[in-house]
């Protein structure tokens, strides 16, 4: 183990779990946060995700308030005990990190993480928070497979692909800077942690995302994760049994 990642394991870690979703374009009256996955609700595997990589790790889940109750009953009925602190939301996911970085207190690196990204892995959560003990911060993205166009009133236009970002969570930042960024007022340009975080001066540091760390929004979304977890599992036998 390098002196990078002696460092890193000392360092207080803390996740904020934003599951604010609801189960529209999914076509569901089931929250998708909530949806099966795997047998498990699709939050479950998030949560364990970061649990099972830094097990010490503080866990903040952020929540609507009227989801607390369907949640407690989610964890009974799947006897689901990893330590964490449900946190009431906001009226959009600027308060609603908000509301769970206020209840953290003390000094690390905390991550902030969409709730229906249930397949991020270990190695992604560990080298992430490596990053951001160096630069401060580490932002996931993927460069685009596909050609792009910049579209405007005038018309459009083909830009190299290699310069355009897509940017994924977790993204990981140094606490105190974070919760200082959070005191400014919310703006409709904030559609990530990283645009709030750069507004308060702070630079962005993009590294390495993963590619099948996909977000699930649609019907289709779950069928692939689906597939995922079950070839995952299938490389895991056939390597235990190997």
């Amino acid at each position: 183990m390098n002196e990078v990642n002696l460092l890193v394991n000392e360092v207080n870690k803390y996740v904020i779990i934003v599951a604010g979703g609801k189960g529209e374009r999914m076509r569901s009256s089931v929250p998708k946060q909530f949806l099966l996955l795997a047998g498990k609700p699709v939050l479950m595997h998030t949560i364990l995700a970061f649990h099972r990589t830094y097990p010490d790790m503080r866990i903040v889940v952020v929540l609507p308030a009227d989801q607390l109750d369907a949640w407690a009953d989610l964890c009974l009925k799947f006897q689901f005990d990893v330590p964490l602190k449900v946190v009431t939301g906001g009226s959009n996911r600027f308060q609603s990190v908000r509301n769970g970085l206020d209840a953290i207190s003390g000094e690390g690196l905390v991550a902030v993480h969409d709730g229906v990204r249930p397949l991020i892995l270990p190695e992604t959560i560990c080298h992430l928070f490596t990053e951001a003990e160096t630069h401060s911060n580490a932002i996931p993205t993927l460069t685009p497979k596909d050609s792009v166009r910049l579209d405007f009133e005038q018309g459009n236009r083909v830009i190299d692909r290699n310069f355009v970002k897509l940017i994924q969570t977790p993204q990981v930042f140094q606490l105190n800077k974070l919760k200082a960024a959070y005191v400014q007022e919310y703006e409709e340009a904030f559609t990530d942690d990283a645009t709030v975080w750069e507004k308060a001066g702070n630079k962005v540091y993009l590294t390495d995302g993963q590619v099948d760390n996909i977000k699930i929004t649609g019907p289709e979304d779950l069928i692939i994760a689906e597939a995922i977890t079950k070839m995952r599992f299938e490389l895991r036998i056939s390597n235990y049994e190997v």
